[in-house]
């Protein structure tokens, strides 16, 4: 059949074009896609930074209905509403424990390229187009994608508000709510309120936190974390926002949560902890980029973590994220601006510029 595409043939560019998709096969669904989020790792992926072979189809926070599924499809129906998520195995030990994020072959699932036989499902102007980005390649009017990839949800929410889900409000959020589980009353710094950092501060209200320590450059994101819950908010300039944290808690925060990436950040977020306080690390710093931490800071008994798509099991987490979206108690939709398909290199630069926090693409059959 023949979809529409955002699809990549240099960096830093899309083109729309009309791509020719096969049928699913085995447990794959077809999805007629609704809308995706523009997440930084497609920004990182559209520039090469991570390798990822071109021509390709990036997205991969796609929201949907199916619309046809393989024969070995068990639990999908057509019609159904569905949330794409990361690809995980589900077979090997951190897949049967619980932990998805860290299956052993994520590395190859999220950035293939072809189906698992080697197989290429799409083709533009008669020529292999990469697609399998996540296990979803979802800026385009439709998706191929395994079964259990795809997480149904309550089809009474519109889905285009559940784009974000599939990656960084899962992140943000379950980093906070699955990862730290910070007790009520306590406190918890977040640095970078990108999609990500301000679903941390969102989650940091919900656990109960009594000062939720906001920190970026973007005056208006800091007004935005004070709508989502943020108690104090610091604006970065060439003063030390650990040591501004610790000034407005004496000692230092119980939690620090960094999403940037940025590695001079990421030692702050540790600075700005007391001596057993937790920091967690949700950003994507390049591969080989070092972090240049204080020793003395390790002296004590400070818990360093890292956690991937927020430890979460998505087929369990992104329904419980749809319920308390709907009930208000996660506007994570606030932070969205849409954007249609034929517009995505427009929210490519308003994403760069950080006049839009989070962009939807929306697709023509919305």
């Amino acid at each position: 059949m023949e979809i529409r595409a955002a699809v990549t043939r240099q960096a830093g560019q899309f083109s729309i074009e009309p791509v020719e998709l096969d049928d699913p096969q085995g447990d794959e669904v077809l999805v007629r896609l609704v809308a995706t989020g523009m997440c930084h790792t497609d920004l990182v992926a559209l520039d090469q930074h991570m390798p990822y072979p071109l021509p390709a189809i990036l997205g991969h926070e796609g929201v949907g209905v199916i619309e046809r599924a393989g024969p070995q499809a068990k639990h999908l129906r057509i019609g159904d509403h569905v949330v794409l998520s990361f690809a995980a195995c589900g077979h090997c030990g951190p897949c049967q424990s619980g932990r998805p994020a860290y299956c052993q072959v994520a590395r190859q699932l999220n950035l293939a390229i072809r189906r698992p036989d080697g197989r290429c499902a799409h083709h533009a102007a008669g020529q292999p187009v990469a697609a399998g980005f996540f296990g979803q390649s979802s800026f385009a009017s439709h998706a191929l994608v395994r079964e259990r990839d795809a997480v149904r949800v309550r089809n009474d929410v519109p889905l285009s508000a559940l784009a974000p889900l599939g990656c960084s409000v899962q992140t943000g959020a379950g980093g906070v709510l699955n990862v730290l589980k910070p007790a009520a009353g306590s406190s918890i710094a977040v640095f970078g309120l990108g999609a990500v950092g301000l679903s941390a501060v969102m989650a940091a209200r919900l656990a109960g936190c009594a000062r939720i320590i906001a920190i970026d450059l973007h005056a208006s994101r800091l007004d935005m974390a004070t709508e989502f819950g943020a108690t104090d908010l610091i604006q970065v300039n060439d003063t030390s926002s650990a040591a501004r944290v610790q000034t407005l808690v004496p000692g230092g925060a119980d939690f620090a949560v960094e999403a940037t990436g940025i590695p001079a950040v990421m030692a702050e977020a540790v600075a700005a902890t007391h001596r057993t306080g937790t920091s967690l690390m949700l950003g994507l710093p390049p591969p080989t980029v070092k972090v240049p931490l204080d020793a003395g800071l390790l002296l004590g008994g400070r818990t360093i973590r890292a956690s991937i798509e927020g430890d979460s099991v998505p087929g369990l987490f992104i329904p419980q994220l749809v319920e308390l979206q709907r009930t208000g108690q996660l506007p994570f939709e606030r932070m969205c601006r849409t954007y249609p398909l034929d517009a995505i290199n427009d929210a490519v630069s308003d994403c760069r510029s950080g006049v839009t926090v989070k962009p939807i693409i929306t697709m023509d059959a919305a």
